[in-house]
């Protein structure tokens, strides 16, 4: 229950937050605009209304998990709530969780409002609906929490500045971690192909939730593609979270 009355006021937080709002506003109008510009280009309008669609999900779902999960831990601590919070019969992991939760709700709500406006866009356009888009609309929400979990990993024991730097290196990294074992075989030295396979398998691939292209070209989905993403995305943000419980264990909010 206290885990729950704590995702619920950090989810109310979220919501009344402006920054949240006008992410949200320019992520609808960038969408929107997909259509008119889908109207230039004669026999690819379906195809840009879905991949600028999906692309924009992608991105200012991005935005608001940083910019809303570097001030998880900072905001209390600034406010100074933390110090009446944490020594309440809160424990310390029901209390990341319960910010986490969240987060994560207002990701889904956010993510939720956006995916549903491509799909019904892409119908519109389309004469017909493409139900994997909400498939590959999900998958980059899964991608998502996974960035969510890192940012409150950092924010357990940095600056919301510093948190949302190195967020944003492993959310770049992550997207470019399919490119990286590539990468690392055309280089001779071995010290430094063995350094990019550690980086490769340390930070998260988020290359395995980048389904959006297959749904723009009309490729089917292989469910066991689909259920290996999950299953990875779900192990690797419990791990995270399991990290940031650690860490905020370990501070003293004396």
């Amino acid at each position: 229950m206290r885990i729950a009355a704590i995702a619920w006021n950090t989810f109310r937080e979220a919501v009344r937050d402006r920054i949240l709002y006008s992410i949200l506003a320019f992520a609808l109008l960038l969408i929107g605009a997909s259509v008119i510009l889908a109207g230039l280009s004669i026999g690819q309008e379906s195809r840009i209304v879905k991949d600028l669609g999906l692309a924009s999900t992608t991105l200012f779902g991005t935005f608001i998990a940083i910019f809303l999960g570097i001030t998880l831990v900072s905001k209390e601590i600034e406010r100074r709530t933390i110090y009446v919070i944490i020594p309440k019969p809160i424990s310390r992991p029901g209390f990341l969780i319960g910010k986490y939760c969240g987060l994560v709700l207002t990701l889904m709500v956010t993510v939720g409002v956006m995916g549903l406006m491509v799909f019904l866009l892409s119908g519109l356009v389309d004469g017909v609906l493409t139900p994997t888009l909400l498939i590959a609309a999900g998958l980059d929400f899964v991608a998502l929490m996974i960035i969510t979990a890192v940012a409150l990993l950092f924010s357990t024991f940095s600056t919301p500045t510093l948190s949302a730097i190195l967020t944003v290196a492993v959310f770049v990294i992550g997207r470019l971690s399919g490119d990286l074992t590539v990468f690392a075989e055309q280089f001779a030295d071995p010290i430094l192909r063995r350094l990019i396979w550690v980086m490769y398998l340390t930070l998260p691939d988020l290359g395995r939730f980048q389904f959006g292209s297959r749904v723009v070209q009309g490729l089917p989905l292989v469910p066991a593609d689909i259920g290996m993403a999950v299953a990875y995305g779900l192990a690797y943000m419990s791990f995270l979270l399991l990290l940031a419980i650690t860490i905020f264990q370990r501070r003293d909010f004396k």
